[in-house]
């Protein structure tokens, strides 16, 4: 059973929802960011790799997946550290501690004088990121209604892509040593403007901070203390104790016959999400459109791919709760995987004088499968995975799957550019497109559809 305000088909912009908005904007300064971060990237290769290096030498193919990998292991520690401590500490006080790593790798970027130090800023900034992708899916999650709670967990990776572009533009066109001074105020910033925020009211009833959960709940549904807005939450609180928030989570409860099979099935959901390129594509477009020949500026070509990936996220967050997670999922990984085997057979029929008279084509392409991607593959996950788990083992749950896909991350970027310049470009697309394929034949199959579930069993 769900509240009777809640079931209204209200305005996104209604005042039930005011606060809930403006918390989630809020939170998510973190990954835009984060977003600046992995924008800073791929400008910064050709740059690292060149005689005109900032370093003592310029960094090797090999360092340069060193540097791409370490990302994703740092984000697998901090997956592992906040689900640790997101029950135990609280979402609020992990969103506090979230920034620290980050600043620490934009100082980090400045001071570099070797490959170490951007080996150490990099696995920093990957702590915080699985910090954000552990924590921020669960806290948007249980402080949403379910009418907005897709378009509002979608907002992430929104923010990721802005700051994306941003990293691009700013890593384009300024001084190696400015971008750092510049991208270290949106932490600071966020640290300053999430201080006037409410603990979720499901973390607090489960400590048993009762008056406080109640304080939080007419917090983020904006509701006046009545007996009206009372007796809501009564209602709350009894779906999340009979949903066993309050009781203590075991290993049975993770080995049994339904669990094991959402396991399964995020496990499906990971894989596709990265080894479809989907993440390690942004990390190395300036080494793809070198392979493809094109002529027009890669800093430009770069930006454009972050352009569509906004694009993309933005569509997805006004459709996610109207057409569901499924459709727009089976979609997203359908025309990615199209996308990513046209690249590969432009690449693998093309001679290299029609690659650099058609422009046009390899840009279009590579906006496809940006567009695509950020349809349904980047940010719809990150709503279902929390969606599929029972509310007992969400927050453990939740850090299991992060921690998974922050491996996958790791991997799909070491051995991206070891591909591009191994096997080639056009192996790297068909391997991709490979896991496309597979990806939309389990998710076809098996992906339930998680709109409008009761987040509280």
């Amino acid at each position: 059973m769900v509240y009777s305000v809640s079931e209204q088909k209200l305005s996104v912009f209604s005042a039930r929802y005011r606060w809930q908005v403006i918390a989630t904007m809020t939170v998510n300064l973190m990954t835009l960011t984060h977003g600046i971060g992995i924008g800073w990237f791929a400008p910064s290769l050709p740059l690292l790799g060149s005689e005109e290096t900032p370093l003592n030498q310029p960094i090797s193919v090999n360092e340069v997946s060193w540097v791409g990998g370490l990302v994703g292991l740092g984000a697998l520690a901090g997956n592992i550290i906040f689900g640790l401590l997101l029950d135990r500490i609280g979402r609020k006080l992990c969103m506090y501690f979230m920034a620290i790593p980050n600043m620490t790798f934009w100082i980090l970027i400045y001071l570099a004088k070797d490959v170490t130090y951007i080996y150490a800023g990099r696995f920093l900034a990957g702590i915080s990121g699985g910090g954000c992708y552990v924590t921020l899916p669960i806290f948007v999650a249980e402080i949403s209604d379910n009418n907005i709670r897709g378009a509002l967990s979608s907002m992430a990776m929104m923010y990721v892509s802005f700051g994306m572009i941003i990293g691009y533009i700013l890593t384009s066109y300024l001084n190696y040593y400015l971008m750092p001074c510049v991208a270290i105020i949106v932490p600071i910033v966020y640290l300053i403007a999430i201080w006037g925020l409410h603990e979720t009211p499901q973390h607090l009833l489960r400590k048993s901070h009762d008056a406080q959960a109640e304080k939080s709940y007419y917090f983020y549904k904006n509701l006046p203390n009545n007996d009206a807005a009372k007796k809501e939450f009564d209602t709350f609180k009894q779906q999340v104790l009979k949903g066993g928030v309050k009781q203590d989570v075991g290993w049975k409860d993770f080995f049994n016959i339904p669990t094991v099979k959402i396991f399964a099935l995020n496990l499906a959901l990971i894989v596709c999400n990265q080894l479809s390129g989907s993440f390690a594509l942004y990390n190395y477009t300036a080494h793809i459109f070198n392979k493809l020949e094109t002529q027009i500026d890669v800093n430009t070509c770069t930006i454009l791919i972050g352009v569509m990936q906004v694009a993309g996220i933005l569509c997805t967050v006004g459709l996610v709760d109207r057409l569901g997670r499924r459709v727009l999922l089976l979609t997203s990984i359908a025309c990615m995987g199209l996308g990513e085997l046209s690249i590969g057979l432009l690449k693998d029929l093309s001679t290299k004088e029609f690659l650099a008279g058609a422009n046009w084509l390899s840009l279009f392409l590579m906006c496809f499968v940006s567009f695509t991607a950020s349809l349904g593959v980047i940010p719809v996950i990150f709503v279902v995975v929390v969606e599929l788990l029972p509310a007992k083992i969400r927050s453990l749950g939740t850090s299991i799957c992060m921690a998974t896909l922050s491996t996958f991350i790791f991997v799909s970027l070491k051995i991206y550019p070891l591909m591009i310049f191994g096997p080639g470009l056009a192996a790297t697309m068909y391997m991709s497109a490979g896991f496309c394929g597979f990806g939309f034949t389990i998710l076809s199959l098996f992906l339930p559809e998680t709109k409008g579930k009761e987040l509280t069993n």
